[in-house]
């Protein structure tokens, strides 16, 4: 009897042995591990720990399971283990319920003017569009992710896509995957948390850059996102940088993060600044003085707005040009005069004001000289002449020959354009 024993379980080790080889490594420990074994009449008994796994498992992983079970003249049978009759095991849902903290998911009806709350510039239209095309049901390009430096509105856009996404939507921020992942590890639900981030039509997943050099996470991570994408749900990520330039993640994860759209979104524009203001009750003069001198800030934009409101109700009294210079002394940026452009622009490239001012020829400060003149031509209003003017009081066609040289650089030197392009939008 005890020698009938110990070859069954020597067999099911092998078994287990023969399916891992056929299954990356982390399928076999999310799904398979779990299972449990037994031998029952020629037949191949496992047992998984609930419904959801057992279906899942049976519509992606049956053909390996039955392929191994041939090869040791077995058949498979998968059925769901009852709590009576199974003794409890670390990390097995029946022993306790995941019990999600309070507002990570919501199931309601589509809201069509979701997207009214987002402020959109010209450039950021494409993402936006992606937005609502994923909003409005399943597409071929899931995941979604969307990055951009802090305050240009990624975690806005997913609010949007939350509320405009039929059906059940799971919205968590990275942080809170990482906290409750651990607590259901510690608690012994990880499966009854597997069950719920996948028991949704729409996952949202806000500032994954929060799960960097956490292995254990991201591998879950990494199941969780090819399960749902299996399953045909829709998938948004946000991080502050693209997939390849995140830091503390392996290359595999990059590339499932990469593997399908990758949207950027631009920080708000004067235009776009000037629009939140308004919509926030400052008045339309105030907001175009205002929006020329704040940063490019989604965040600082809104806190601005709600400071000035916040001091009319609380001091019932009109606010003026005078009390919007000493309440937002703090957060104003000087005016931008050219020739603070030009010394700005000299720290960025590292080189010496007097030195571009001056008759310096060397190439480095020539080129700094060049770039300088094309950001003022497309950043500002100054003629030809005045930019010459504030660059060392050079003549109008070397300020027309430097930007049609800068011009020519630019098809070639991406690096260059981009910086161009950068300084451009910080000073227009």
């Amino acid at each position: 009897m005890q020698a009938a024993a110990q070859k069954i379980m020597t067999n099911l080790e092998q078994i287990k042995g023969a399916i891992a080889a056929k299954m990356d490594s982390a399928s076999f420990t999310s799904w398979i591990a779990p299972l449990q074994f037994d031998v029952c009449d020629d037949v191949l008994v496992l047992g998984a720990q609930n419904q959801f796994s057992a279906d899942f498992i049976a519509s992606v992983h049956m053909g390996v399971l039955t392929s191994v079970a041939a090869q040791f003249g077995l058949g498979v049978k998968l059925s769901v283990r009852g709590a009576a009759n199974v003794a409890p095991i670390a990390n097995d849902n029946n022993a306790q319920a995941y019990a999600p903290v309070a507002g990570v998911s919501s199931v309601h009806v589509a809201n069509q003017d979701a997207f009214a709350a987002f402020v959109c510039a010209d450039e950021n239209t494409f993402v936006v569009s992606a937005c609502k095309k994923l909003a409005a049901g399943m597409v071929p390009f899931s995941p979604l992710f969307i990055y951009g430096p802090a305050g240009c509105g990624k975690s806005l856009l997913a609010e949007c896509v939350e509320r405009a996404a039929a059906g059940r939507v799971i919205k968590m921020s990275g942080g809170q995957f990482v906290s409750e992942f651990t607590r259901s590890l510690h608690d012994r639900t990880v499966f009854a948390f597997k069950d719920f981030c996948r028991n949704c039509d729409t996952f949202i997943l806000d500032d994954v850059q929060m799960l960097a050099g956490k292995r254990a996470t991201c591998e879950e991570f990494i199941q969780l996102i090819l399960d749902l994408r299996a399953a045909g749900k829709n998938v948004v990520l946000t991080a502050n940088a693209a997939p390849n330039n995140l830091n503390g993640f392996d290359r595999r994860m990059q590339s499932l993060m990469a593997s399908g759209l990758v949207a950027d979104v631009v920080a708000p524009t004067m235009n776009v600044r000037r629009v939140m203001l308004m919509r926030a009750g400052v008045a339309a003069d105030m907001a175009d003085a205002i929006a020329s001198r704040v940063a490019s800030d989604g965040h600082l934009v809104a806190g601005v707005a709600m400071k000035i409101k916040t001091y009319a109700e609380l001091m019932g009294e009109t606010v003026t040009m005078d009390v919007v210079q000493r309440l937002l002394s703090d957060s104003l940026q000087k005016a931008k005069t050219p020739i603070a452009m030009v010394k700005s622009m000299c720290e960025k490239l590292a080189v010496s004001y007097d030195a571009v001012c001056g008759k310096g020829r060397s190439r480095a400060i020539v080129l700094a000289r060049q770039m300088m003149m094309a950001v003022l031509k497309d950043a500002t209003n100054l003629s030809l002449a005045e930019i010459g003017r504030v660059c060392g009081d050079r003549d109008h066609a070397t300020v027309l020959y430097a930007i049609s040289q800068i011009e020519k650089l630019k098809k070639t030197d991406l690096v260059l354009a981009a910086q161009i392009s950068q300084m451009v939008a910080e000073y227009k």
